[in-house]
């Protein structure tokens, strides 16, 4: 490990990884460290369901998620490494009235935004899905759908170690089991910061730790409106291909997908209050299967082989927050994304290296400012009056 570094960045995930590829190739600032507390991906770029869509509810958002879908075939291209990226579409299942009123909406914002997006009868859902449950008899009768074709999945390993190998051929050092113990400032400027193997100077550190990014923020003494909710996902014995879709229900909270491995990937809510733990639930997976088997009853007898949680950073409005040089010189922030970062991690990265090698804010961020929160914005992703811990 050096002495020092033009630029630090803390968290060996997928948004700390492109952050510091891009830095390199872009921009040339290959004198970088990532700085990993266990191992590359070993918080929520390897802990999700790897699902990536474009299919946001506001016209900036809906733009920037866009963007990011157009750019993993790029970048496995870039990097010459197997992603697996599968665009198999996301079919999101309506339920009543106020469920079209909402489809109709992100339909709308998407269609204006050139992302193709429709809305399906019950007729249309059937033929994608044959194997849903349109009885009227259960808890939450489904009537249509909004389907997104655009959406699909990745292999989120092979995206982790992807960014890391790119990052690593352009020189960047990736210190893994390190851990930050503290962020070092003077008059108001960052110096440097201190590790469990040693101290190490730099005039720029990013956070960029997920679920505990607003741990590192609290070193600073720098409050954050983020709370850490753990969130599970399972996934079942191989089976043979049958799901030509990732299918979601918000009236049951529940989504399910099949892998390429003909695996079925599936997750539900979060828990309900802040913690950091990563234990799974029996409480949980209880109403996973119960919902999984109420839409699709195939899905009955089919056995579990993974059952594993991680941490979801949620903000009051669902919505990312991305500073720099604020309220700290040298300081940048990418934290809050909540269950939506993995979908935008190298898009984030190729615009925060832009944002910490020129010091001048990409507009296109400016839509995640920390700043919205002190002047009682909402970035106006949440459809819904949501209520993630105390925040709300």
């Amino acid at each position: 490990m050096n002495k020092s570094y033009d630029a630090v960045i803390i968290g060996g995930g997928i948004h700390g990884l492109a952050t510091a590829y891009f830095l390199a190739k872009k921009h040339g600032i290959t004198n970088v460290a990532v700085i990993e507390r266990k191992h590359v991906g070993y918080g929520g770029s390897c802990r999700n369901t790897a699902i990536v869509r474009a299919n946001q509810h506001t016209q900036k958002n809906v733009g920037f998620y866009k963007e990011g879908l157009e750019l993993w075939p790029e970048l496995m291209n870039e990097l010459d490494f197997n992603m697996m990226f599968h665009k198999c579409g996301i079919m999101d299942l309506l339920h009543s009235e106020d469920d079209i009123s909402v489809a109709r909406n992100s339909v709308s914002t998407a269609q204006f935004c050139g992302v193709q997006s429709e809305i399906l009868d019950r007729h249309q859902t059937r033929e994608l899905v044959p194997e849903l449950n349109f009885s009227e008899d259960i808890t939450h009768p489904i009537i249509g759908s909004m389907y997104h074709a655009p959406g699909g999945i990745l292999r989120h390993d092979g995206v982790t170690w992807g960014l890391a190998k790119g990052a690593a051929s352009y020189g960047v050092h990736i210190h893994q089991q390190t851990e930050v113990l503290d962020i070092l400032v003077e008059k108001n400027k960052i110096v440097g910061i201190k590790t469990n193997n040693g101290d190490i100077k730099t005039p720029k550190v990013l956070i960029c730790a997920g679920g505990y990014g607003n741990l590192m923020a609290h070193k600073l003494k720098i409050g954050l409106p983020i709370h850490s909710l753990t969130i599970q996902a399972c996934v079942t014995q191989p089976l043979k291909p049958f799901l030509n879709t990732i299918v979601a229900s918000g009236a049951y909270w529940v989504y399910a997908n099949q892998t390429l491995k003909g695996e079925i990937a599936a997750g539900a809510h979060m828990d309900p209050w802040p913690n950091y733990t990563t234990n799974t639930t029996p409480q949980y997976l209880k109403h996973l299967t119960e919902s999984l088997v109420e839409i699709m009853p195939c899905f009955k007898g089919i056995k579990f082989m993974r059952h594993w949680s991680g941490l979801a950073d949620m903000t009051p409005d669902s919505a990312p927050i991305i500073e720099g040089n604020y309220p700290v010189k040298g300081l940048y922030m990418n934290v809050g994304w909540g269950y939506f970062g993995f979908k935008a991690g190298p898009v984030t990265g190729k615009y925060l290296a832009q944002y910490m090698a020129n010091e001048l804010k990409p507009s296109v961020l400016e839509n995640f400012s920390l700043k919205r929160f002190e002047n009682f914005l909402s970035n106006g992703e949440n459809p819904y009056a949501y209520s993630y811990g105390p925040n709300n």
